[in-house]
Parts: structure tokens; sequence; C-alpha cells
């Protein structure tokens, strides 16, 4: 799953506490105990899932 931190904030990541989660970036975690907390305090958001990118028709040549 894509965390991205609340606004302001910087959340350890469960796997290393010396490197944080912050807005500026989805990160991709695996779901535990750990970010279901974090989720569940407000701390972290889960990420906007980002568009794929479009296929270009063809069939106009």
């Amino acid at each position: 799953m894509k965390l991205i931190a609340a606004p302001g904030l910087k959340v350890p990541r469960e796997d290393n506490p010396r490197t944080y989660i912050t807005s500026e970036e989805a990160v991709e975690v695996e779901m535990s105990g750990y970010y279901v907390r974090r989720m569940a305090d407000g701390d972290l958001l889960e990420a906007a899932p980002t568009p794929a990118p479009a296929a270009k028709d063809k069939s106009k040549a």
C-alpha cells in the first residue's frame, strides 16, 4: 500500500526509524499493525493512485 504523511508531519518507517515518510513522496509499505495505528491516528494517509499513462490511439494515421 502507498502511504504519505499528513501535512506537516514526518513519520518514522517501521523497518528503519531513522528514515521518514513525508507528505512529499508516497512510499510503498507492507501493511502492519504499526501502519494501521498510524493511519487511525491520522499521521499517515493513503496516497492517491497515480493515473496510468494514456495509450496512444494508433487508428488515427
